[in-house]
């Protein structure tokens, strides 16, 4: 059985009383906690051990969501709130695909939108135990003691590379992208407010711009009139898996069925989300076509460059990334996709042998 180490727990009230609580502490020594669905399993594998933890479940204002020139969601509105939210699934239907798609019903209770966003990076060689990352000496994103030691630090998704390739598998991230929504952090020196797509680096060790001594306390959807959006995900089972590639879409169609601008982002691909520029760009302008579909998702999928370190086979996976964007602009066009959302739910699609 796998253990939690020691720590102190903190549960603050406000969000400026946890931003006290982060900015005392040495940087690394505290982290934050919502509803500890991928913290706690991080720490009894000691890929987390901070000394203190500072819980949000009490702090009322990340728990609502408002309308506005938009819609203002908490971060620490649970997943399972999103779903329930009959204005997410309206107005941001990517969001409330991403979210629904999430694990199972019960970590869905638990987990929060922030801490979704917030996801760890994860990989073959990184998401094991302490003892079995020992035995192959470490890797270079987890375990000071191999610097300690002077051992050498390698990535061994690839031996060569002077950086981590750990994968990021948020679901919600690429949907609030593909939504251009922000999100505000806070500090104890103060708040601000980035674009969804700049919390996040393609560095698997440093994916977040977030600083230690940031809450991130909401996101910012907005006004998207015109627009359609939606969200598809490839995973091994057909819940409580993380993505081993997502897509989110949005369009906005105009009156005569033209494209007037779009956005389409990969998942799972990356350290970060990807953003398909080069995709999206090439349906403005145009109808959704099958034509048009085919050369906006060949495209889009030459961004898919999975590594050895997660689920299914690599050259699979990179074929698979231009089919599952067409499945999402064909859904967006508005074809009933009821059918394939079905088949890949339940694993019915041709596997790698």
């Amino acid at each position: 059985m796998m253990r939690l180490p020691y720590f102190r727990f903190e549960s603050p009230r406000t969000v400026g009383e946890a931003a006290e609580l982060l900015a005392k502490a040495a940087p690394g020594e505290a982290m934050l906690v919502a509803g500890g669905t991928d913290l706690l399993p991080n720490m009894k594998r000691r890929q987390q051990v901070p000394r203190t933890l500072v819980g949000l479940r009490r702090v009322a204002e990340l728990q609502t969501i408002a309308n506005g020139d938009g819609l203002q969601i908490g971060a620490g509105v649970t997943l399972t709130g999103l779903v329930r939210d009959e204005r997410v699934r309206a107005r941001y239907g990517a969001l409330w695909q991403a979210a629904a798609q999430v694990a199972t019903p019960h970590l869905r209770n638990m987990g929060t939108l922030g801490g979704n966003l917030c996801l760890d990076t994860r990989c073959n060689y990184y998401d094991q135990n302490y003892e079995w990352r020992k035995a192959i000496d470490f890797c270079m994103k987890k375990d000071d003691r191999a610097v300690a030691r002077g051992a050498q630090q390698i990535c061994w998704v690839a031996t060569s590379s002077p950086r981590c390739l750990a994968v990021s598998s948020t679901d919600t991230a690429p949907a609030l992208i593909a939504l251009d929504a922000h999100v505000t952090l806070v500090s104890a020196a103060g708040a601000r407010e980035i674009a969804a797509t700049d919390l996040f680096q393609n560095d698997g060790i440093h994916y977040l711009r977030r600083r230690a001594d940031e809450i991130l306390t909401a996101v910012r959807l907005p006004r998207l009139d015109g627009w359609r959006s939606t969200y598809w995900k490839l995973r091994r089972r057909g819940s409580f898996d993380f993505p081993v590639l997502s897509v989110a879409g949005a369009v906005k169609v105009a009156a005569d069925g033209t494209v007037e601008d779009a956005r389409l982002v990969l998942g799972a691909v990356a350290s970060r989300p990807v953003e398909a520029t080069d995709g999206a760009s090439a349906l403005i302008g145009s109808a959704l076509s099958d034509a048009a579909v085919a050369h906006a998702a060949e495209r889009a999928a030459q961004l898919a460059r999975p590594m050895d370190n997660t689920d299914f086979t690599l050259v699979w996976r990179k074929r698979v990334a231009r089919e599952f964007v067409s499945y999402a602009l064909r859904e967006l066009r508005g074809d009933d996709m009821r059918e394939v959302r079905r088949k890949v739910s339940a694993r019915q699609y041709e596997l790698p042998s």
